[in-house]
């Protein structure tokens, strides 16, 4: 399959798909006699893993290594549940600071009553923490 066929099946877009290429995420795949690149159901199944990893934040560093596990390199199970409960580690601090901004921004919404003046306790609040 060429690369926009790929792209489409995958979820991704054509750049995305050059941008792993070039990171050495995804494999050159072979070329046509006419020199065109054909991409192989492996690609499809390599770039969708990737996809995914990274829809679940993994980083580029961390999908390697998941890669290695996948391509029979030195990683074990263990290290890759080692990996995952790190980054879990990683998404509920995240959670924890969406919280806290949650009630940051509930509180500031909470002193304006949407009037029409220029007075506004959100921008004043905004200020006063760029001004700390």
């Amino acid at each position: 399959m060429r690369r926009g066929e790929l792209a489409e099946r995958s979820g991704c877009n054509i750049e995305t798909v050059r941008f792993y290429e070039k990171q050495g995420l995804l494999p050159a795949p072979p070329r046509t006699a006419g020199g065109h690149r054909d991409y192989a159901q492996e690609h499809l199944r390599r770039l969708t893993f990737i996809r995914r990893s990274r829809e679940l934040g993994f980083t580029l560093g961390e999908v390697r290594g998941l890669l290695g596990l996948v391509d029979g390199g030195d990683w074990t199970c263990g290290e890759v549940r080692a990996m995952t409960l790190e980054h879990l580690g990683d998404v509920r601090r995240k959670i924890a600071d969406l919280q806290k901004l949650a009630v940051i921004l509930t509180e500031m919404a909470a002193q304006c009553d949407g009037g029409a003046v220029p007075e506004c306790p959100i921008v004043d609040a905004l200020l006063e923490a760029h001004e700390r």
